[in-house]
C-alpha cells in the first residue's frame, strides 16, 4: 500500500464521521513544515474542507505581531526553496491550490487569510476552526505562549471571533517532502493532532466549536507509534513557566535567550481559572498531553487583590467605589 493511501486509511481510522467543517491552518513554522502537511491531509481525509495560509518562511517566535510586508514579490525564495524569489508575496503552491504562502508574521496571514485569501478564492470566507501546527517544538507556559507565533495565529482568530486551536509538538523541523512514512515523527504529531481536533469537533454535536473568546492550546511530549494511548490532561498555563533571560553571546556584544533560575514567580501565581489543575509544563514533562484553555479577557479577576487596588486608585479614577 502507498504511503498516501496509509495517511488516508489512517485518517479514516481517526475520523468521527461528524458535520464536515470548513477549516484554516496556519503556523510559524512556514508553509512547508512537514507536520502542518501532514496534518493538513489528515482533516481533509476526515471530510473537512482545509484551507492552509501560513508564512512563506519560518516565522518563530513572532507571538501576535502582525507584521505585513511592504513588498509586492519575494525578495528572496520562500521555505525550502518552494517558492523562487520574485514571484507574489501572497500566493498558491503550485502543487495544491488549497495551500498558499503570505510574506508575513503568522498573525499576519491569519489576517490575510480572513480578509484576502479566503473571500476571493475559496468557497467560504469565514472559517468554522483554525487550527494552528503542529508547532516544531512546545509552546508551554503563559510567558512562551506570549512569544509563540503559532499561538499568536491562534489567538488572532479567537480575537475575531473565530474557534482556534493551537498545537504543538516535541518534534524537529522537516520538510514536508521529507515525511514518508507513518513511522516519520511529523506523522505521529499529526495523527495525534487530528485525533484530538476531530474530537473537538465531534464534541460539539453540531453547536458551536468553542465558545466566543475560548481557544485551545494543546501540547504534546515526544511521541513513538502507541501515540492513541496517552492520556490528554486538562491544564493551565501557571506552574513551572519558563521565561527568558539575556544571556551573553559568544561574540561580545550579542545576546541569546537562556532560561531563568529559580523560575520566575511573576508567570507562575495562579491569580484566575481553576488552580488546582496541573500545570501544562510539568504533565508534558511526564509523557501525557496536556490541553489548556485561553481566554481572551485579560481583565484580573474579582478578589480582594482587585477591590483593594482599585480602592487605592479612587483618586485617578475619580471613583467613589
Amino acid at each position: 500500500m502507498r504511503y498516501s493511501s496509509l495517511v488516508a486509511a489512517s485518517a479514516l481510522a481517526l475520523a468521527g464521521y461528524g458535520t464536515a467543517l470548513n477549516i484554516l491552518m496556519n503556523n510559524d513554522d512556514g508553509f512547508g513544515s512537514g507536520n502542518l502537511r501532514e496534518l493538513y491531509k489528515l482533516l481533509k481525509a476526515n471530510g473537512h474542507n482545509v484551507w492552509i495560509v501560513a508564512p512563506a518562511t519560518q516565522q518563530s517566535g513572532k507571538g501576535g505581531s502582525s507584521e505585513f510586508t511592504d513588498q509586492a514579490n519575494l525578495t528572496a525564495n520562500s521555505q525550502y526553496d518552494l517558492i523562487p524569489a520574485g514571484a507574489p508575496s501572497v500566493g498558491p503552491d503550485p502543487v495544491d491550490s488549497h495551500i498558499w504562502y503570505y510574506n508575513g508574521t503568522p498573525a499576519a496571514c491569519t489576517f490575510v487569510a480572513l480578509d484576502y485569501v479566503l473571500p476571493n478564492f475559496a468557497d467560504f470566507s469565514t472559517p468554522d476552526l483554525v487550527v494552528t501546527g503542529p508547532n516544531y517544538g512546545t509552546n508551554l507556559g503563559n510567558f512562551v505562549w506570549t512569544l509563540s507565533g503559532t499561538a499568536g495565529a491562534a489567538y488572532s482568530a479567537t480575537a475575531r471571533g473565530i474557534p482556534a486551536i493551537a498545537l504543538s509538538g516535541s518534534n524537529k523541523a522537516v520538510n514536508y517532502k521529507d515525511v514518508n512514512s507513518t513511522s516519520h515523527p511529523a506523522y505521529l504529531v499529526a495523527a495525534l493532532s487530528a485525533k484530538i481536533v476531530q474530537g473537538v469537533i465531534d464534541s460539539a454535536a453540531g453547536a458551536s466549536i468553542l465558545p466566543l473568546g475560548y481557544g485551545l492550546n494543546v501540547n504534546f511530549p515526544p511521541l513513538s507509534t502507541n501515540w492513541s494511548s496517552l492520556p490528554v490532561v486538562q491544564t493551565r498555563m501557571t506552574g513551572n513557566s519558563e521565561v527568558d533571560i539575556a544571556q551573553a553571546g559568544a561574540v561580545p556584544g550579542t545576546f541569546t535567550w537562556g532560561n531563568i533560575r529559580p523560575l520566575a514567580a511573576g508567570a507562575n501565581v495562579c491569580l484566575s481559572g481553576d488552580c488546582t489543575l496541573p500545570d501544562e509544563t510539568f504533565v508534558v514533562a511526564s509523557g501525557k498531553v496536556a490541553m489548556s484553555l485561553y481566554i481572551t479577557d485579560y481583565s484580573a479577576p474579582t478578589n480582594g487583590f482587585t477591590r483593594g487596588l482599585m480602592q487605592r486608585f479612587r483618586q485617578v479614577t475619580g471613583c467613589s467605589s
